[in-house]
């Protein structure tokens, strides 16, 4: 199969390298990094959406007036999926299936440019997402982004040990044996990284799980204030999510050469990923 790495958001936060560790202006740049899988037997996968082209049309009526201008979200067509799968060559119809980290806006807002796919999301995370109250919970979750899905297949947290983490059951339908969740509970009740094997290696999208690449590959955590505040901001179960990023991190410095880890948001981990990306793995 052949990995795409993909930028389907683009933040601008104020408050620069607070942010991102390395802007010099005032505004931070995060990113939304995607993945594109075409995949021999099932078509496209895609893992996460990012922002979707509603979004950019009508974001007063998608998206949290708090988030838009907390985050500085620039909506453009040009980093929508759906944008970028076309510039390949595809078509919507050709995306046989999403995957997802979770259901935060920024993640899946373009499920309903792919009405025919098939999403795949772990079964606490949806039902965490349909039942959000409260003033935080109520403007991450945005029942327009997904409400007009049609074919859900859900996951619980049962299945085999990777690495010291458990991967749920290969994603039925999908990619057989070449893709799994790994439960990463805290930045929401039912996050999951999402497992892509290879013959020689496995990425590990970590989505939320962590923020900024100080995070992992080092004994120590190292954050911007800005990302660690804005994490503890967003967390359901602060715990969980510390517990689950340092596992990460220790995951990160053992042996394993045969392993290729990233989040959603890092711009030099975008970019260090497309460094490889496309690649046939």
């Amino acid at each position: 199969m052949r990995v795409h790495s993909l930028n389907c958001g683009c933040m601008c936060p104020v408050g620069g390298a607070l942010f991102d560790g390395f802007s010099r202006g005032w505004k931070a740049c995060l990113v939304c990094h995607c993945l594109l899988i075409e995949t021999e037997r099932e078509g496209l996968v895609l893992v996460d959406t990012g922002f979707g082209t509603r979004d950019v049309e009508a974001p007063e009526q998608r998206l949290s007036t708090f988030f838009r201008y907390f985050n500085n979200i620039k909506l453009e067509q040009r980093y929508t999926a759906l944008n970028q799968i076309k510039a390949l060559g595809y078509h919507a119809s050709d995306v046989r299936h999403i995957v997802l980290t979770h259901l935060d806006f920024d993640h899946a807002g373009g499920l309903d440019d792919f009405p025919d796919a098939v999403v795949h999301v772990m079964e606490s995370e949806w039902r965490a997402a349909r039942s959000a109250r409260g003033l935080r919970d109520s403007r991450r979750f945005r029942a327009k982004q997904w409400d007009q899905v049609k074919n859900w297949v859900f996951y619980d947290t049962a299945g085999d040990d990777w690495k010291g983490f458990t991967a749920t059951r290969p994603l039925l339908g999908a990619v057989g044996e070449e893709l799994r969740l790994v439960p990463l509970i805290g930045h929401t009740a039912g996050h999951a990284g999402v497992l892509v094997k290879s013959e020689s290696d496995w990425l590990l999208h970590a989505g939320d799980a962590y923020f900024y690449r100080g995070e992992v590959g080092q004994p120590e955590r190292e954050c911007p204030m800005g990302l660690r505040l804005y994490q503890r901001m967003m967390d359901v179960d602060h715990g969980a999510r510390v517990y689950n990023q340092y596992r990460l991190r220790q995951l990160s410095l053992g042996d394993a050469t045969d392993l290729k880890l990233f989040c959603s948001h890092d711009a030099l981990e975008l970019e260090g990923a497309r460094r490889l990306s496309p690649r046939l793995i």
